[in-house]
């Protein structure tokens, strides 16, 4: 799912708030939160600081960037050891957190993702990113391919520092997690709050004199049914001879 369609989906559920999404890289957008010019933000993990709360979302797919005319091209999805003779790019704002990238490395690192690009498209080298910068850097000549065993992304949702997330932060982690409409978590669960809900098992109430057609008299030991039909008429709160205490034993006659 995608940003595009979390936002079609907010103002399904909630058309009386404006959800409105900004641009931002990864550097962006923890200043934007802290700044207050943004009241949540979809993040790389880790989060620096104890002044923002973050939520884990999910964990994205790592690809190479590389020329639509590479070897690699060929392929659906390559591992890191197919790249050891490549010369990879690794850009100074680079997400995954690498502890040794794979290939040859450059003798000077990009500034940025987007300056990478420019560089591959150029023919000097491939590029390993997540698949959501992939996506965003799309050019016409270039494509790219999963890459196995290596890093991958997690990408959280972030808001300033508080005790519990925002009513309306849940709605969205709830939407991002496909929760669906009915869910018991955010806006939905304070409209719950206080109301008392029917337990599963409970029974409807009993019809007015409910007791006399299917209690003691009708179900009960009169006409052979268990000893506890009697009982069973009082907890309805029927008002049969069972609930009145009488019994419903028939009289013996007199010869």
């Amino acid at each position: 799912m995608t940003p595009s369609k979390w936002v079609r989906i907010w103002n399904e559920r909630l058309p009386d708030v404006p959800l409105t999404l900004l641009a931002a890289t990864p550097v962006e957008s923890f200043g934007l939160l802290r700044e207050g010019a943004a009241d949540a933000g979809l993040v790389r993990l880790p989060v620096d600081g104890d002044d923002l709360s973050a939520i884990p979302l999910y964990e994205e797919t790592t690809v190479v960037v590389v020329p639509k005319d590479h070897l690699f091209a060929q392929v659906e999805q390559i591992s890191a050891s197919d790249l050891a003779d490549e010369l990879v790019l690794h850009p100074l704002d680079d997400t995954l957190g690498w502890e040794q990238p794979p290939g040859r490395p450059a003798m000077e690192r990009p500034e940025t993702t987007a300056d990478a690009i420019e560089l591959v498209a150029a023919g000097v080298g491939v590029l390993a990113v997540p698949q959501s910068l992939a996506r965003l850097h799309h050019r016409k000549d270039l494509t790219y391919r999963t890459l196995n065993d290596v890093p991958q992304s997690r990408v959280a949702l972030s808001w300033p520092a508080a005790d519990e997330a925002p009513d309306l932060v849940e709605e969205f982690i709830g939407i991002v997690r496909g929760r669906t409409v009915n869910s018991t978590r955010g806006r939905r669960a304070e409209e719950l709050k206080g109301q008392k809900q029917p337990r599963k098992d409970q029974k409807k109430p009993a019809r007015p004199g409910g007791a006399k057609s299917g209690g003691a008299k009708s179900g009960g030991a009169k006409q052979g049914g268990p000893k506890g039909g009697a009982k069973s008429g009082m907890r309805t709160g029927g008002k049969g001879a069972a609930a009145r205490g009488k019994s419903t034993k028939p009289r013996r006659g007199r010869g």
